[in-house]
């Protein structure tokens, strides 16, 4: 997950996760419906970087639907600084 504090590494870890998340579920980036990105970081310039990072990924078709980005204090996990939270639609 990299070095503490490394939002590019752990960024790049969760777009790993959700991709393999969505695969195993038999669904893809587009088929998200709804997405929430949560960075421990309430510097616009830290919370413009991480979304940048998510849009430039293989990921980036699931934030082109309701998205929401929050900074927030803390995640559940010691030195966790990013998390994904999305919905996909199956049909």
């Amino acid at each position: 997950m990299g070095e503490p504090g490394d939002y590019e590494a752990q960024t790049d870890q969760v777009i790993a996760n959700c991709l393999a998340v969505l695969e195993a579920a038999g669904a893809q980036p587009g088929d998200v419906v709804r997405s929430v990105i949560y960075v421990v970081s309430s510097e616009s310039a830290v919370l413009a970087a991480v979304w940048e990072r998510l849009n430039s990924s293989p990921l980036a078709p699931a934030f082109s639907t309701a998205s929401t980005l929050l900074g927030v204090n803390a995640l559940g996990f010691g030195g966790q600084l990013v998390e994904v939270d999305l919905t996909a639609a199956l049909s």
